[in-house]
């Protein structure tokens, strides 16, 4: 953006005091071509400068005429020209002042308003700059000229004194002074490209953050290009005048010669792709490295030269920065293979460049670290170096150039912590530092800036962060939340509370948690929040009370504070006294919403009305619904679709207020031998009766998640049993013969039997069973076979069994003979024990039916199998 399309839409009443020597409507008409023109650079009263002015004013008018060609006030603008004209074409450089005193009024109205120029506007007056001190040295290089013809018939040439006259000689001290001049001119140009390089190689480090970057190096390849095309006509016209700058000043301005070439030559060698920042080894990458001098400056040679890449160190690259990279490099860091490429010449783009295609990185060597610095904090670089010959003086000159920092990982897991490490580095690094040192602590104005740049870069979006997620993520990261905004604004934020000092409370760090909302936002959420509809950075507490005053069904959407990468639903609903309540829904990943997408399950769940404060969810969401097929497909199949539930408190608690069996504690358990097919009961009295009170047998309902068309085992138990057990257990297998005799439970459950369901077990200590303790948890996936159990009559027992706990009275021994010898006619086996299933977390589950307390599956009718 320019600044005249700023100014033009501000108050004309701020400028009324600007225009009182150039009419305004004429400003309106030359519009940004004003701000184009290097008015502001013209500093001076010499010939170059009344010439430069002079030209200016020539244009400007040129320009006026041809705008007022279409203007309906042709008249009056022609006249407001001509009088510019009359008053200025004898002296412009007052056409100059006048016009350098108005953008001047602009720029600080501007800045009165927004703090800040625009950055097309700093970048045109850079170029401007430039451009003017090029001109201005070629107009040297021709002064120089006809002082050593001794011309100054020519206007053109003699422009330090017009009253010159030709057959005049010029002073002799006048010559070197004309130099002098000129080789400072050149060092001012010189250093202005090199200020040049250092702020694209700046900006390219910026773009690994996500900055935009204009990384097209062909302008500064030409402007490489002609600052040397002029240090080579001033250089012949220095040795032409050899003898008249003498045998002392001649070998300084030489010195002096050959340091700008050679800080330009060296300072064109540069990194245009860098490799990978976060780099695994046995991993192929590619980076290129072009020379701006090369296509002209490179002599023609039989053999091509090649350019070799090299790990290094940190310690070595500030050596070799010491070194002003003078010094060869004497030993590498890591093995990298296909390290050698040649500089080639591209005349069709006039490029020179080295591209490095399918290197890999095999080894590294990792150096001493410091203090408690980790492997992910370790920073090194790739050298790429060469050595080539120079038109026309044949100067062989070592060419060696760094790329951006590099942190060498060896497993994905490291990944995260090396991120973290790099984005530390490219944000708060200094342009021309030494390798590579960057600041412990920054302001936490500028981590916000850099978290909402790697946000918005991350996740491709043009919705960035805003002041209440900036709020949010510094209570976070200082854990402080009594302090204002404005506190924090203040503040400055250390490497250590970034990414080495765990969250209070949690397993993580600010990174890593950060570093999880990016790739969840990436992948799974990037429309979502571009429209606006997830609030995401805003914590538990103050998320209830907003929602607190709502209405029943409001809802919104946040990250999750306790874990990494998910996003959870906060909504409201009531309790049974009418009172709102605030539930947060257990936090989705992105695996779960590759399964179903979120705005498909706010479809599904019924209870979520209204997206915070007010918008219905389906004007919110309704673009983001997925289309359910219905019917059936092209090969005949009825379609089927995944539903979500959410099993909430208040779901639970009308069951057991409706006269339903209440939950019964969950005990600890332990396994029983097998009770043998057609085994009477009237023995096992004596010997179990101490692990139950005496209570009537009657199974309890099976759990109804599991279909029961999935198991064929019928349990028929003995009414006698009953003062044994306290429920029935799946541990009863193969199925037990009722004896006729005995009298038959009368409870319609037991009658017509349920079948076997795994996840019902007795309970007791398993661990004091069996010698290897408690199983592990139960997987959907088949159990593994256990070795039979050794008969428990060969040897005879001394001593209590081990399926009896140790605190059990022992029973008579007649009876316990009389057992062992009836259980011994088969070799009773244990069935492997089935341990308690998973405690419920603090959210609401979000699942279709049932699958057990804690457990989330999708009914999709199919049942998982089980051994």
């Amino acid at each position: 953006m320019s600044l005249w399309n700023i100014v033009s839409h501000m108050p004309p009443e701020e400028f009324s005091g600007l225009f009182t020597e150039f009419p305004r409507s004429l400003r309106c008409l030359l519009a940004d071509w004003l701000e184009n023109q290097p008015w502001e650079f013209i500093n001076g009263s010499d010939a170059f400068c009344t010439s430069m002015a002079g030209g200016m004013l020539s244009a400007m008018l040129e320009k006026l005429r041809s705008a007022a060609g279409s203007d309906g006030q042709q008249c009056q603008i022609l006249q407001q020209v001509n009088s510019i004209e009359n008053a200025y074409r004898r002296d412009p450089l007052r056409l100059v002042a006048v016009l350098k005193a108005i953008l001047e009024g602009e720029k600080t109205a501007v800045l009165k308003r927004d703090c800040h120029l625009p950055l097309s506007f700093h970048r045109r007056q850079e170029e401007l700059k430039f451009s003017l001190g090029l001109q201005r040295l070629q107009h040297r290089v021709r002064e120089i000229q006809a002082l050593r013809d001794g011309s100054a018939a020519s206007p053109q040439l003699n422009v330090r004194d017009p009253q010159l006259k030709p057959e005049a000689k010029p002073p002799e001290s006048e010559l070197p002074a004309l130099i002098l001049e000129a080789v400072k001119e050149l060092e001012v140009a010189k250093q202005q490209v090199l200020k040049r390089i250092q702020i694209w190689k700046r900006q390219q480090q910026l773009a690994g953050n996500g900055a935009l970057f204009e990384e097209n190096l062909a302008p500064l390849q030409k402007r490489c290009e002609s600052l040397v095309e002029v240090y080579f006509q001033l250089h012949q016209q220095v040795m032409a005048a050899s003898t008249e700058l003498g045998a002392e000043l001649l070998p300084r301005l030489l010195e002096r010669f050959n340091e700008v070439l050679s800080s330009l030559v060296k300072s064109s060698f540069l990194v245009e792709k860098q490799p990978p920042q976060v780099l695994k080894t046995q991993t192929k990458f590619q980076a290129s490295v072009r020379f701006l001098l090369g296509p002209q400056l490179l002599k023609t040679s039989a053999k091509p030269y090649m350019v070799r890449a090299d790990m290094v160190t940190e310690k070595q690259a500030r050596e070799l920065a010491l070194s002003a990279y003078s010094n060869a490099l004497s030993e590498s860091t890591g093995e990298i293979m296909h390290n050698v490429v040649a500089l080639e010449t591209n005349p069709t783009s006039g490029t020179c460049c080295a591209n490095f295609k399918n290197v890999l990185l095999k080894k590294i060597k990792r150096c001493e670290r410091k203090g408690s610095e980790s492997v992910t904090e370790e920073k090194c670089a790739v050298l790429f170096s060469t050595t080539v010959a120079l038109t026309p003086s044949n100067l062989s000159v070592h060419l060696q150039v760094l790329s951006l920092p590099i942190v060498v990982i060896v497993h994905g897991n490291q990944d995260n912590n090396a991120k973290a490490t790099v984005l530390w580095d490219n944000a708060f690094s200094e342009i021309d530092r030494v390798p590579f040192v960057v600041a412990e602590r920054v302001p936490w104005e500028k981590m916000c800036d850099t978290l909402n740049l790697k946000f918005m870069a991350e996740v491709q979006t043009t919705k960035g962060l805003l002041k209440e997620h900036y709020f949010f993520l510094a209570q976070k990261i200082f854990n402080d939340h009594s302090a204002s905004f404005e506190d924090f604004q203040s503040r400055s934020v250390s490497w250590a509370q970034f990414n080495k000092e765990i969250l209070p409370g949690r397993g993580f760090t600010f990174w890593q948690w950060f570093d999880g909302v990016l790739d969840l936002t990436k992948r799974c959420l990037k429309s979502y929040w571009s429209d606006r509809l997830i609030i995401g950075f805003i914590s538990k507490q103050y998320v209830c009370k907003l929602l607190s005053t709502e209405p029943d069904g409001t809802f919104l959407l946040r990250f999750s504070d306790s874990e990494i990468g998910g996003v959870t639903i906060a909504h409201v609903i009531r309790g049974k006294d009418g009172s709102s309540q605030v539930e947060n829904i257990q936090p989705f990943s992105a695996k779960d919403l590759s399964i179903r997408s979120l705005g498909d399950r706010i479809r599904d769940l019924g209870q979520l009305r209204n997206l915070y404060p007010n918008t219905p969810k389906d004007q919110a969401f309704g673009s983001h619904y997925n289309k359910e097929q219905t019917g059936k497909d092209g090969r005949g199949y009825v379609s089927t679709a995944i539903k979500m539930t959410v099993e909430s408190e208040r779901d639970q608690q009308p069951q057991s207020a409706a006269g339903g069996p209440p939950e019964a504690p969950q005990a600890q358990m332990f396994s029983l031998p097998l009770l043998q097919p057609e085994l009477h009961p009237e023995s096992l009295q004596s010997v179990l009766g101490p692990i139950g009170p005496a209570a009537p047998f009657c199974p309890q309902p099976v759990p109804t998640g599991y279909p029961t068309s999935e198991s064929n085992i019928n349990m028929m138990v003995p009414d006698s049993l009953g003062s044994s057990f306290p429920s029935t257990s799946p541990m009863l297998s193969p199925p037990l013969v009722m004896d006729p005799v005995l009298p038959r439970c009368q409870d319609l459950a037991f009658r017509n039997p349920l079948p076997f369901m795994p996840d019902q077990y007795m309970t007791g200590e398993a661990s004091q069973l069996l010698s290897g303790g408690p199983s592990p948890e139960p997987q959907d996936e088949e159990m593994p076979e256990l070795a039979p159990f050794t008969s428990m009559v060969d040897p005879p027992l001394q001593s209590s069994p081990r399926w009896m706990p140790p605190s059990m009275d022992m029973p008579p021994s007649s009876d316990f003979d009389q057992f062992l010898q009836e259980v011994s006619l088969e070799g009773p086996t244990l069935c492997p024990p089935f341990t308690p299933p998973l405690q419920r977390s603090g959210y609401p589950s979000p699942n279709a039916s049932c699958w057990g307390l804690g457990e989330s599956r999708w009914d999709d009718s199919v049942r998982p199998g089980h051994a």
